[in-house]
């Protein structure tokens, strides 16, 4: 009998088998997916490597880069090109910059603000008196629109907010948690009174690394991002066994649970349930229904990534900056895109210009059932209007990841606080993935390694 059953091979999945392996603990991972790695999936294509999912991660959160360090990868790591990061918003039909300063909608400098024709002059004086506000303790969770609308008002959540998050999280800030979502800007805002001065006062604290030099805003690998599942799976191949199939059921034990996949039961003394929130809720049901409930509290959104190769030479300029977000108001079905070989060296073949667009999420999750031919027009005739790009692409690629993507609900804080309680009195029983508290890659990471602990008896 396996001492660890693990339902879900994605990243949060694999991290939990990885760090039981490295205590010499074996474990049994359940994926309905013919591969490991979720979301995550790298492809070459004509030279070029690309990303089907996600493509990087945030530097500023340490759970990947010390998994990667520990498989031997570090070498493999790349940042960045943050002295060409600069990303592009659709304002009135036409592409204006994001102003230099600004902190997700944050502004930190005057002069990049006071210049940016992305927002009204009414919207900049607001942005300007809110340094006045005084300390406003809130207890209650709200959302992400509420918060930015209060602080900065109604312009700022249209063209910095929405398409942010969009870009992120395939969300609505209207219904986002702001506690979730945004957490180190809630609590600056409340001790200062006035959000601009809290994150001022917060970033003046930080250390940067030895030496000065800041790090890069998202690192990945040189070979994609499907590298460091490779190396997971290769490592814990030893004391890992993957089993192919759906888990239908979860029932307990008088030693732990038993699962029954491919119609087969499997018996294990403890249980990590790394799959979608709404996957856990459908297992859970039988064990405890209350969790259960709390589980599908967490909404997802479905998003599609349509990469287009094209010859540089067809292009009149190179692309600048690392892409653009296309706000709600202005949105026709392109949701963001960005250029792979600004954004990282090593990614594009020579003479060749790659785009990834996104789109779907919350509000047009239909997109995934039109076909591969109608997307692509659809595409293009955004990237023409918005960008003037009018050459044909070389190749293209369309990946479809439906529900896929944890939405943090208004008062999502608390829930998960109580679901943690109640799985806390289930012995054996631990969960990982991006509906808790983190979407990234690292978030899972951590996640995963934490169950993993909880398993091995060395806590959190």
């Amino acid at each position: 009998m396996p001492e660890t059953l693990i339902i879900g091979g994605g990243i949060s999945g694999i991290s939990t088998a990885y760090y039981l392996a490295k205590k010499g603990l074996p474990s049994t991972i359940v994926e309905s997916r013919p591969r490991l790695g979720g979301v995550i999936q790298t492809d070459r294509v004509h030279g070029c490597t690309l990303e089907a999912g996600p493509d990087s991660f945030l530097s500023v959160k340490p759970a990947a880069l010390d998994l990667i360090r520990d498989l031997g990868l570090a070498a493999d790591v790349i940042g960045s090109n943050d002295h060409l990061r600069v990303t592009f918003v659709r304002r009135n039909g036409r592409l204006v910059p994001l102003p230099d300063g600004l902190m997700m909608m944050v502004p930190t400098k005057i002069l990049p603000l006071l210049a940016t024709p992305l927002l009204s002059l009414g919207t900049k004086v607001k942005m300007g008196m809110e340094l006045l506000r005084a300390p406003k303790p809130r207890a209650e969770d709200e959302s992400v629109a509420d918060f930015v609308r209060e602080h900065y008002g109604q312009e700022a959540v249209d063209y910095l907010a929405e398409p942010l998050l969009s870009g992120i999280y395939g969300g609505d800030p209207t219904q986002l948690s702001v506690r979730a979502v945004l957490p180190r800007f809630v609590e600056p805002s409340q001790k200062y009174g006035s959000l601009t001065k809290g994150v001022l006062a917060s970033r003046a604290q930080q250390k940067r690394p030895e030496g000065g030099a800041p790090a890069p805003l998202f690192r990945t690998l040189k070979g994609g991002l499907g590298q460091l599942v490779d190396a997971v799976t290769s490592a814990i191949r030893p004391h890992n066994q993957v089993v192919n199939g759906r888990a239908e059921t979860v029932e307990r034990t008088p030693s732990g649970f038993r699962v029954r996949v491919n119609g087969d039961w499997l018996e294990a003394d403890h249980l990590v349930l790394a799959c979608e929130a709404h996957s856990a809720a459908k297992l859970l049901s039988t064990v405890d229904a209350a969790s259960s409930e709390l589980l599908n509290t967490v909404g997802y959104s479905s998003s599609m990534i349509v990469t287009l190769g094209f010859n540089a030479a067809d292009f009149a300029r190179p692309p600048i900056g690392f892409g653009f977000l296309v706000p709600k108001k202005e949105r026709r079905r392109l949701v963001a895109l960005t250029w792979v070989g600004t954004k990282f060296s090593y990614r594009v073949a020579e003479g060749t210009i790659v785009a990834r667009c996104f789109l779907g999420g919350m509000e047009d999750a239909g997109v995934l059932a039109e076909p591969d031919d109608s997307v692509l027009a659809e595409v293009l005739r955004d990237l023409r209007d918005i960008a003037g790009v009018t050459a044909t692409p070389r190749f293209t690629q369309i990946t479809r990841w439906p529900r896929s993507m944890a939405q943090y609900l208004v008062g999502h804080p608390g829930r998960m606080a109580e679901l943690r309680a109640r799985l806390s009195a289930i012995p054996g029983l631990q969960v990982a993935g991006n509906a808790y508290d983190g979407i990234g890659i690292p978030d899972c990471i951590r996640l995963g390694k934490a169950a993993a602990g909880k398993i091995s008896g060395e806590g959190a």
